[in-house]
């Protein structure tokens, strides 16, 4: 087969596939176009047994092409344009990885504690996302308490007893304090130990709102209430907070908003009321007749 093309072109993949009994193939006084669509060309005559392929164009020694820089040698510029640089591809993922490593390190210096909440609220998220509801009976907890170390002395010696010295039935509380397991990280602790619980209990002071873990707890546990669509967050607040202070936290403001809590009575006569209506809140349904 001869082919004769004066002007320059372009030569499609599928020429040669209805040509099955092709042994012979001579292009003469033909000129590519330049565009890598014709490497495949050269590779094709290159790896062919059982045809001979010819190029040939008077006065020039090699195949050429054309474009609007003129006449160039066709292999030339297909290694020059056409062809993967391995060694450039190299590069620049090493110094693409080089560069987000040091990002990385940047970030987790300047902002560790913001990362690591937002890393655990994600893993929360996915795996609340295919988390199976608890069954009774299933939780650890009936309440995870959330409080600032600072007002330690209140939950040990008011809450503890109003709740868990209480029965029947009797609370079982998660205090970091007292049930956070040993060497284990904290983070993982605070979100086993929250989700393992029926409830949260935000006891809320201007010491809870300069806490930086109590942030994490109740950004966790705000999380928990957005996905589960159920009433498990409950707020006590043990001081009165003026709203100015209490704006500058938008997400506790919103929950207060939105949300019944409880004020700590500093009158003794009224505060076996807010035990009560904290314990009822609390205690565990009554199973169904047959469960």
């Amino acid at each position: 087969m001869s082919v004769h093309i004066p002007e320059e072109f372009s030569v499609m993949e599928s020429f040669t596939e209805p040509l099955t009994n092709l042994r012979y193939l001579l292009l003469y006084n033909f000129r590519l176009d330049c565009s890598c669509d014709n490497t495949w060309l050269l590779a094709w005559a290159e790896r062919q047994s059982h045809v001979q392929v010819v190029f040939y164009h008077p006065g020039e020694a090699d195949v050429t092409c054309k474009n609007e820089n003129g006449i160039q040698n066709f292999a030339r510029y297909s290694a020059a344009n056409c062809s993967l640089d391995v060694g450039f591809v190299l590069f620049l993922c090493t110094s693409l990885g080089l560069l987000l490593f040091m990002l990385v390190v940047l970030l987790h210096q300047l902002a560790r504690e913001y990362l690591l909440a937002f890393c655990h609220i994600i893993r929360c998220w996915l795996e609340e996302a295919v988390r199976r509801p608890n069954l009774r009976g299933r939780y650890c907890y009936d309440a995870f308490v959330s409080y600032s170390g600072r007002d330690e002395r209140w939950v040990v010696e008011q809450l503890l007893p109003g709740l868990e010295q209480r029965g029947p039935p009797f609370l079982r509380l998660c205090l970091h304090s007292r049930d956070f397991q040993l060497g284990k990280d904290i983070v993982d602790n605070i979100t086993d130990s929250l989700y393992g619980s029926r409830y949260t209990v935000c006891v809320v002071s201007r010491n809870y709102l300069r806490s930086n873990w109590c942030s994490l707890e109740l950004r966790l546990a705000t999380l928990r209430l957005l996905v589960e669509q159920r009433d498990i967050l409950i707020l006590v607040f043990l001081e009165d907070i003026p709203p100015r202070q209490l704006s500058a936290h938008h997400r506790l403001a919103k929950l207060v908003k939105t949300r019944t809590y409880l004020d700590w009575p500093q009158d003794q006569a009224m505060q076996p009321a807010f035990w009560d209506r904290l314990w009822t809140k609390l205690v565990p349904p009554e199973p169904h007749p047959g469960q």
